[in-house]
């Protein structure tokens, strides 16, 4: 079976956005290490799954990423935009967007559907949203926090309630972002 992965940064005590989305204090200067890190991650995954609000502005932005021949990050654009896609709406009743599939029914229903297709892993991008309906349901696998060096006192939380986590591996990379990479218990 696929598993489902997250990847998403946070603060130190545990917020992925401001209290009003404010994302003014993620590291984007990413050493080589981590990039590497996430290569690796994202290496046995064959499709994407967002929440619409993400999907609005991650599909474009990498879309544009990969048409720049002169952007650092190009070879990350072609991946995010050849990779299929999944988009969880209850808004859009057709795709804007190539090589993107929506899904409105059971958000449950179709991650596990999605798992038991043949392929590679599954990579989820968090919006807030989005992502605490996925841990709260208990739908994801991997936990691949990237903690930025700040704390925010207050903000979007990914964890609507408790959750008991399993302990994978622990780094510290030079840029100063940790990895604190979980299981569920």
């Amino acid at each position: 079976m696929r598993k489902l992965k997250l990847q998403v940064v946070t603060s130190v005590d545990g917020f992925i956005a401001g209290p009003n989305g404010e994302m003014d204090w993620v590291t984007h200067d990413w050493d080589d290490d981590l990039k590497s890190y996430v290569e690796g991650l994202t290496a046995s995954v064959d499709c994407i799954v967002l929440g619409r609000r993400l999907a609005e502005g991650f599909i474009p932005h990498w879309a544009a990423v990969a048409a720049d021949p002169e952007h650092p990050e190009r070879e990350s654009g072609r991946l995010f935009t050849d990779l299929p896609k999944v988009v969880f709406t209850h808004t859009l009743e057709t795709s804007p967007w190539p090589n993107t599939a929506l899904a409105t029914g059971d958000l449950a229903e179709a991650i596990l559907r999605l798992k038991k297709e043949t392929g590679g892993d599954l990579i989820a991008y968090g919006g807030g949203t989005f992502v605490s309906s996925l841990t709260q349901r208990g739908l994801i696998d991997e936990f691949h926090l990237l903690v930025n060096p700040v704390a925010l006192g207050s903000g979007m939380a990914i964890f609507p309630e408790r959750a008991r986590l399993r302990l994978e591996a622990a780094r510290a990379f030079p840029c100063g972002v940790a990895l604190l990479r979980y299981g569920r218990a």
